[in-house]
């Protein structure tokens, strides 16, 4: 993984600049938000472009407790912070945020060296947690939060006013489509999330990674359209492969999520997950039926 990269670009949306990451923020990176109202100012989701060059701020607001929305928070040692309580555990501990991912034990040590060493996550000891609708009044402009569980259970979006710019942070609008991989995921609560972003009206709807700022509700509903769709191609293909009868094993190394290439020690878990929580959906539905133990089919 390269992260040789640093900085970032400001773009201003309003009262809002969105901290553009290298490539565009694409993952390991991060586009992070800077607030400034007349009393206040805060950043969110100090990423890895903040490591360095970190902006000044009176607090910090974080979505949701991955590593590469945090990865800049040393920067802010000395000013308070705040997730949603639903991931408040996982942001005052590294070991509480790597045990969240439900990975074997030596995927787990793999994984704690690299938030440790790469992203250079920290426990946040002090952490505090908000919740849904909060509003945080920076003095002429309201950051208020908008809860949006699924990809993780405190993922939360911000809606700044009076720009009219909501932050939906991995809600991402990528060809990868939604994750719900964690064990603190759910595949029903991301689509409940999407319909409630669907809802509100804004002038811009920023996103963590590449595709940055949309602008126009038209035009993001319509992505979110296509990012949901990513899920029906998923159970598409789960169908398709049901033709025969499978075992979970089998479907998990078929991949729903990622590609034949992708490598990594949070891929086996992330793809049984995701496997188990539609093939769940369909078992209920009674378009796929367990034909002997263990082992499913579709109807």
């Amino acid at each position: 993984m390269d992260m040789q990269a640093t900085g970032y670009t400001a773009v201003a949306h309003g009262g809002v600049d969105v901290l553009v990451g290298p490539r565009r923020g694409a993952y390991p990176y991060g586009n992070s938000l800077l607030v400034r109202g007349a009393a206040e100012t805060l950043v969110v989701d100090p990423s890895l472009s903040l490591v360095h060059d970190a902006p000044a701020a009176d607090l910090v607001l974080v979505s949701h407790a991955h590593e590469d929305h945090v990865a800049g928070l040393g920067s802010y040692d000395a000013v308070p912070v705040q997730v949603h309580g639903a991931d408040l555990a996982a942001l005052r501990s590294r070991e509480a945020m790597v045990a969240g991912l439900g990975l074997p034990p030596d995927a787990s040590r793999q994984v704690e060296a690299m938030f440790r060493d790469d992203f250079r996550v920290r426990g946040r000891p002090d952490a505090l947690g908000f919740a849904d609708g909060a509003v945080f009044d920076l003095g002429g402009r309201t950051v208020t939060v908008i809860h949006l569980p699924g990809h993780t259970a405190g993922h939360c979006g911000f809606l700044i006013e009076p720009d009219g710019f909501l932050f939906v942070a991995d809600i991402d609008l990528t060809s990868f489509g939604p994750y719900y991989g964690d064990p603190g995921s759910s595949l029903a609560g991301f689509e409940e999330s999407m319909r409630r972003c669907r809802q509100i009206d804004a002038r811009w709807y920023g996103t963590s990674h590449q595709k940055g700022v949309i602008e126009g509700a038209e035009e993001f509903r319509r992505r979110l359209d296509a990012f949901a769709g990513v899920m029906a191609k998923r159970e598409a293909a789960l169908l398709a492969f049901l033709r025969e009868p499978r075992g979970v094993a089998e479907i998990a190394g078929h991949r729903l999520v990622y590609r034949p290439h992708v490598e990594g020690p949070h891929v086996p878990s992330v793809e049984r997950r995701t496997a188990l929580q539609h093939l769940d959906r369909l078992l209920a539905e009674g378009r796929v039926a367990e034909v002997e133990e263990g082992r499913f089919r579709a109807v």
